[in-house]
C-alpha cells in the first residue's frame, strides 16, 4: 500500500468560494480574547492575529472543518455555516 503524505493530499484541495462568506469573525470580539485558539487550530492557517488584537482571517480557502468555530471561547466572534451549494471546497483523487 503507498502512504501519502499530508502536502500531497492537501494539493488535492479546490476552492470555489461564494461572494458570501461561510465564516464571518468579529473581530472587535476577537480583540477581547487573550486565547486566539482560532489561530492556532485552523489547519488551513487563515487566522492571522493583528498587533491591536483583532483577528485578520480569509475564508476562500477554508476547509470547512468547523475546527475555529469549536475552540473559539469569545460568545458571538465566529459566525459558522456551511457554504452554499456548489460552493467551498471539494477533493479530488489524488
Amino acid at each position: 500500500m503507498v502512504k501519502t503524505t499530508h502536502e500531497e493530499k492537501m494539493r488535492t484541495a479546490r476552492f470555489k468560494p461564494d461572494v458570501k462568506p461561510h465564516i464571518v469573525v468579529d473581530g472587535q470580539k476577537c480583540g477581547e480574547c487573550s486565547l486566539k485558539s482560532c489561530v492556532y487550530v485552523c489547519p488551513a492557517n487563515l487566522f492571522v492575529p493583528l498587533a491591536d488584537g483583532s483577528i485578520l482571517f480569509n475564508y476562500e480557502q477554508c476547509f470547512e472543518c468547523g475546527a475555529c468555530y469549536v475552540a473559539c471561547n469569545e460568545e458571538g466572534a465566529i459566525s459558522w455555516s456551511y457554504p452554499a451549494g456548489g460552493f467551498g471546497v471539494t477533493f479530488r483523487e489524488a
